[in-house]
């Protein structure tokens, strides 16, 4: 198995909005809760302070508003050895919070107050304060798509400046039921999907989209990125790798069966282990269970982030494997 032509691009600038999170410090609900935990939390800068842990240099650019929410974010990322001198601050918008409503018989829940944030005014002109369009990898998700139009203009651009570039783009699907509905997201999302070097979706997420059953469906549904990972929840996560002009070839790693305490950032964890093997270059079944590891790991914690796995970014991939 030979490495990814995009092996050794250890920058990676991951775009999105993060938040303040605030949760029970106990298995209550929200409306019976005495005390909370304020912390931080977003997909694309979870990723990111997975990939600083990994020994990856990971940057995270978005924007927060000026207030104590939004210094928190910057402050804890620094403190996770996030780089965020990309981030900007918005002194006419808030950072946007959510909650967090534990499992206290009827399900957990995700309650967001992000519209109007500091961030669902990004647009594409970002590309150029950013230099997106030069970064080595970047790494984006569906999420910042439901945020407004101009956030959805920004995805765009960002796919479209890279493709001409011949530049790598990870595309998390991170599909939020509470954001948006599944006839407006699907088309959306399989679109975006579609332009991106390396794509990450749940099952769950593509029978919800695009009405997929099985994991080729998937494949089926999206058949142009060279790298497609299929994350079958606690069954396995399977990886199709499509050389250009080559036939599909997949691999398959079992997932880890663990005890989990909160289920919120595993898929973040999951896709950063993912990408760190890749980017290293190593084999699929190594970088699938990279991501594993980190997924598992996280779900033994109760926030979004879960630091002191003791993992760090893999070597090359294994010789003679295929």
């Amino acid at each position: 198995m030979t490495a990814p032509p995009f092996a050794g691009a250890s920058r990676v600038v991951c775009v999105g909005e993060t938040m303040a999170v605030l949760a029970p410090t106990s298995s209550v609900s929200l409306e019976f809760a005495e005390e909370c935990m304020l912390g931080i939390g977003g997909a694309e800068s979870n990723v990111a302070a997975q990939l600083a842990e990994l020994g990856l240099t990971a940057v995270w650019a978005g924007r927060v508003g000026s207030d104590p929410f939004g210094q928190r974010v910057l402050r804890v990322l620094s403190e996770r050895g996030v780089d965020v001198s990309l981030a900007e601050v918005d002194a006419s918008a808030p950072t946007a919070v959510y909650f967090k409503e534990p499992d206290t018989g009827t399900g957990a829940r995700t309650l967001y107050y992000r519209a109007g944030s500091a961030a669902s005014l990004m647009g594409p002109e970002a590309i150029r304060r950013w230099s997106l369009d030069s970064a080595p990898w970047v790494h984006i998700s569906g999420i910042t798509a439901a945020l407004s139009a101009t956030c959805r203009a920004l995805l765009e651009a960002v796919l479209d400046q890279r493709a001409a570039a011949g530049l790598p783009t990870s595309f998390d699907v991170n599909y939020r039921p509470a954001l948006w509905a599944p006839a407006e997201a699907g088309p959306v999302l399989l679109e975006l999907a579609s332009r991106a070097t390396v794509v990450l979706v749940g099952l769950d997420e593509a029978q919800t989209l695009w009405g997929c059953m099985t994991v080729e469906d998937v494949a089926e549904v999206l058949p142009e990125p060279g790298h497609l990972v299929v994350k079958d929840g606690a069954v396995e996560a399977i990886e199709y790798v499509r050389p250009s002009g080559g036939p599909r070839a997949a691999y398959r790693v079992p997932a880890r069966q663990v005890d989990v305490v909160e289920p919120v950032g595993a898929g973040d964890a999951f896709a950063a282990g993912f990408l760190a093997g890749f980017i290293c270059g190593t084999h699929p079944a190594d970088r699938l269970s990279l991501g594993h590891a980190l997924a598992a790991w996280t779900l033994g914690g109760r926030g979004d982030f879960r630091p002191g796995h003791g993992l760090t970014a893999p070597g090359p991939a294994r010789s003679g494997a295929s």
